[in-house]
């Protein structure tokens, strides 16, 4: 166990449409700006490069697009717990986040629903986020959905 890490696991029992997810945030630096883009070998010079970025017509470097699914990743993690199962996620890019920005990002369940396949169940939820900057503009929409563990003995099939 880490410490200061929430390892609350959330049940499909426990999840109503409506419900809020915790808002987070993060802040970006210059260093975490090119990390991300090192370690996923994404040399696009608007990732590392403050001129180039500029010549694009950016103020500065900004984060690339694993870096937001990173985030999204984060969001539903940190509210769904250590066994859910990150199903599906779409993403609609509106603009970027710059180093110096803090990325801001929150949710709401639109509904759970039971899927059988192969005569495996599954507890899906469907969660629609907004990530943002600290200026409350709109960088990014998502669409998630997520497996989660049912407390109901006859349905603790994997998540698959």
């Amino acid at each position: 166990m880490i410490d200061g890490v929430d390892y609350a696991q959330r049940y499909i029992e426990d999840v109503r449409a409506g419900e809020e997810l915790a808002r987070v945030e993060d802040e970006i630096t210059y260093r975490r700006v090119i990390m991300n883009p090192a370690t996923t070998w994404d040399y696009f010079p608007g990732h590392h490069d403050p001129e180039y970025a500029r010549a694009q017509g950016q103020p500065t470097i900004y984060v690339n697009t694993m870096h937001f699914l990173g985030f999204i990743d984060r969001l539903i993690a940190e509210w769904a717990g250590p066994r859910s199962f990150l199903a599906r996620r779409k993403i609609s890019l509106h603009q970027s986040i710059y180093a110096g920005d803090t990325m801001v990002g929150g949710g709401h369940v639109v509904g759970t629903r039971r899927e059988e396949r192969a005569g495996r169940v599954r507890h899906l939820v469907d969660v629609e986020m907004t990530l943002g900057n600290q200026r409350g503009e709109r960088c990014a929409s998502v669409l998630a959905t997520v497996a989660l563990p049912s407390r109901t003995a006859a349905d603790r099939d994997p998540l698959w």
